[in-house]
């Protein structure tokens, strides 16, 4: 069962290009850059894939020199398949296994321009770090993450909700049944996740219990990894830092709340394996007083998210947090509470947004909080729109306890801001007293409409 992904149309676009280069799928275990290289397979003539894990003799291919043509002739020898220029998809699976596979890639360019070579590895991002340099400039690299509530809505069977939604705006509002069906099913996707082989148990059983046992089986998966990880960092103190990076979601990450008497140092430098593996994205503080935002980041204010709600949740669970309570209030519990309450629903805002944009770069996702002594203001997520900043706040409620977002706007002379909840669509304007009574405007975006904040390119 293949469920449409995203990214399959910047895949096709690259291989209709004819100066494509040889391209590097990054991304964490288990997100579907295999199936989704094998998909855009079944569109060429003839698809090779080598797999170093588990073919560990091809590594003998690359040992002797990097002369493309004669390692594209022995493996077509080995395979017993064609390897032709513009009509084969070669594919190099779990490439971290060899690194001068990884080095090679570069000569494609140069010597068989015309091939089409797609490289993927579940620990690439710690393989690309340990080279001096792998082909700057002659490489593409394409980032892959979960399945986005769009994704989601498609594997649910859901074509024509989704596209009510695409075509809904703060000026046209979903009708209510509608607006109630996307809240029902959002909330379904804060239990599953968007990892492809929970979601096909999800769309197999629709049984919470066995996606939760696929959950446990990738996040003891992505354990096994540890010990791999450049080897100088314990794997419990990995374990350890994934655990209260759970705890601590979506707001400022404490060091010595990682515990086992481990210095800060130590911590740093787990904390930024599992970046650096995908489990973990980071938001940075940015003082948002113009674009980039990335030119007043501050990395010492950084709240950290895991890579999927479902797997959050799962690891909530085995560090002693009790998440049945939290399930009931996904399932049951009303609007308000469900925002306002927990850091889920702003995690998966943050989530969404990252992944609609385009995979061609590694985003980074920013915050803002006052640092003035006594201050508690702080908006959830800075994002650039149209040349401008734009300060988003996840948070159901009416326009008056939305007080750090009029304190921002205030401060940044801004006039434009967008509201994330479980309301429809809609849109409201504020009366600044604080501001010589400035227009404050704020559209509402559902949480399930985050596409429509952010379209992707490829819609």
């Amino acid at each position: 069962m293949y469920f449409k992904r995203l990214i399959d149309e910047y895949l096709e676009q690259w291989a209709r290009r004819e100066d494509h280069k040889p391209m590097l799928l990054r991304g964490a275990r288990q997100v579907g850059k295999s199936t989704a290289v094998r998909h855009l397979g079944e569109t060429f003539d003839n698809f090779v894939e080598i797999n170093f894990e588990k073919q560990p003799e091809y590594k003998k291919v690359f040992e002797s020199n990097l002369v493309v043509t004669r390692i594209v002739s022995e493996i077509s020898a080995m395979c017993a398949m064609p390897i032709i220029s513009g009509k084969t998809l070669l594919f190099f699976d779990e490439i971290q296994e060899c690194q001068e596979a990884i080095m090679s890639l570069r000569f494609f360019k140069e010597d068989m321009p015309g091939l089409h070579v797609i490289a993927a590895g579940s620990l690439l991002e710690f393989a690309l770090a340990e080279l001096p340099t792998f082909g700057v400039g002659r490489i593409h690299s394409m980032y892959m993450y979960p399945m986005t509530f769009d994704e989601y809505l498609e594997a649910n069977g859901e074509t024509i909700l989704l596209d009510y939604k695409r075509k809904a705006s703060p000026d046209q509002p979903l009708p209510e049944s509608l607006h109630n069906k996307l809240t029902s099913l959002i909330r379904s996707y804060f239990l599953v996740g968007g990892m492809p082989e929970v979601v096909g148990k999800w769309v197999l059983t629709h049984d919470y219990l066995r996606c939760q046992e696929v959950q446990d089986d990738i996040i003891s998966g992505y354990e096994d990894d540890f010990p791999k990880y450049r080897k100088k960092i314990d794997p419990v103190l990995l374990r350890l830092t994934l655990r209260s990076a759970a705890i601590q979601v979506t707001r400022k990450f404490s060091y010595s709340e990682v515990g086992g008497g481990y210095r800060t140092e130590e911590v740093k430098k787990a904390l930024e394996m599992l970046l650096l593996s995908g489990i973990c994205i980071q938001t940075v503080r940015t003082d948002a007083n113009g674009l980039p935002l990335g030119s007043e980041s501050d990395f010492s204010y950084r709240k950290i998210l895991i890579l999927d709600p479902g797997l959050l949740l799962r690891l909530l669970n085995m560090s002693s947090v009790d998440v049945s309570k939290i399930a009931s209030e996904i399932l049951t519990g009303d609007p308000t509470s469900l925002v306002n309450k927990g850091p889920l629903a702003e995690m998966v805002a943050g989530l969404e947004m990252l992944r609609y944009k385009t995979p061609n770069l590694r985003h980074e996702l920013y915050y803002w909080v006052r640092l003035a002594k006594n201050s508690q203001a702080e908006i959830d997520y800075i994002e650039a729109k149209e040349g401008r900043v734009l300060p988003i706040e996840v948070k159901a409620g009416m326009k008056g306890g939305m007080k750090s977002l009029w304190i921002f706007m205030r401060e940044k002379g801004l006039t434009s801001a967008v509201r994330c909840s479980l309301e429809n669509f809609s849109r409201f304007e504020y009366v600044d007293p604080e501001a010589s009574g400035a227009i404050r405007k704020v559209e509402v975006f559902p949480l399930y409409a985050l596409s429509n904040l952010v379209p992707p390119a490829a819609w």
